[in-house]
């Protein structure tokens, strides 16, 4: 075994972003399994959706329903509101991580379009979808998030998710134009649109912007390192056109936030879900050792069959060039601890008139 000694023009440490295309389908959250991949917990604060039905050891956990109101909401604890204090509690949580707090020690609300200094309209009535770190990984790719709601009316045996029906709701832009104001990380503003904006969307909506000439509703926002999404009630509301008046039996979505269960919200979210998808991004850090041979360093072997009789045994004439074989490459640290080691895929034979440079990389 011979050691040679790293120094810092040796080594380069990289960053490598994978990214994973991941669709969720409509059937998945409402539909192939009925109710049987949709858990309830007795706490009754959120329910989460499995990619398969729960109780089985395929299923994957892949995302949680929730809704929160503040209590300067003006739905906040009206006539026959179901789970006051729980959604006070959700919404000031999820704000409080997500948001941060004010100069005066308050906590934030979602705003709008993430113009924390200037004010602005607030989201006080949301629908949260958290993801779980199987389907985020270290954080989403920004401008792939797309999710199409289904904002007809109420059908009892299952919603038509005509396209003259449905919202697309995207991150759009947030590549460029995301906002880093948050405790949480970096976040982009949804907005919705959809294919015949003016018969589903509100025209004399002021909760719009324009990007190329095209406008677009303010929906909700997405954290994308936290994996969490913010749905603003308008977009079953005020938002549209005709607000939807009728959802699971609930005559519209303000009923639907105050006089419902989060669970009932989140099967009545659901059901309105067509598709959903975006891109996981996964960071991936290296180190890569160059380790180089010289043309008159490592041509002999300390290996003992490697003499005999105080011969080389790969040599047939005396004037023969000594030729070793290189198979596996250890890195050591300062004490001589054995830390990585690097096999190679064959032996590479190494002699005098021969140089290498073997790169080494080591992930994490």
């Amino acid at each position: 075994m011979t050691f040679k000694p790293l120094n810092e023009n040796d080594t380069v440490n990289t960053r490598t972003l994978l990214h994973e295309a991941v669709p969720l389908t409509g059937a998945i959250v409402s539909g192939t399994y009925g109710t049987d991949n949709i858990k309830n917990y007795s706490h009754g604060m959120f329910q989460s959706v499995y990619d398969y039905p729960y109780l089985s050891s395929s299923a994957n956990h892949i995302f949680d329903l929730t809704a929160g109101i503040p209590t300067n909401s003006s739905l906040y604890n009206v006539a026959n509101s179901e789970q006051v204090p729980k959604k006070k509690n959700i919404y000031n949580q999820m704000s409080q991580i997500l948001m941060g707090y004010d100069a005066t020690g308050s906590i934030q609300q979602f705003d709008e379009d993430g113009d924390l200094l200037i004010g602005g309209n607030k989201l006080k009535e949301v629908l949260i979808m958290p993801f779980t770190r199987l389907l985020s990984k270290d954080e989403i790719k920004k401008e792939t998030f797309e999710l199409q709601l289904d904002v007809a009316n109420y059908a009892a045996a299952a919603q038509p998710f005509a396209a003259a029906s449905r919202i697309i709701i995207t991150d759009h832009s947030a590549s460029t134009q995301y906002k880093v104001n948050s405790p949480a990380g970096d976040y982009g503003i949804l907005y919705a649109t959809a294919s015949s904006p003016s018969q589903i969307l509100n025209n004399s909506s002021t909760h719009t912007k324009t990007f190329n000439g095209n406008k677009y509703w303010y929906s909700g926002l997405i954290f994308y390192q936290a994996g969490i999404t913010v749905l603003t009630g308008s977009i079953f509301g005020t938002q549209l056109t005709t607000p939807v008046n009728t959802m699971n039996g609930i005559d519209a979505i303000n009923a639907l936030l105050t006089g419902s269960t989060i669970d009932d919200i989140g099967n009545a979210f659901r059901h309105r879900m067509y598709n959903m998808q975006f891109n996981n991004t996964t960071e991936l850090n290296s180190t890569v050792y160059f380790c180089r041979v010289n043309h008159n360093e490592f041509n002999y072997s300390s290996n003992p069959t490697y003499l005999s009789n105080s011969r080389i045994q790969v040599k047939t004439q005396a004037t023969d060039e000594p030729v070793s074989y290189i198979t596996t490459v250890g890195l050591y640290n300062d004490n001589n601890e054995l830390l990585a080691t690097a096999k190679l895929s064959e032996p590479l034979k190494k002699s005098a008139s021969s140089e290498y440079t073997i790169r080494a990389r080591l992930d994490y």
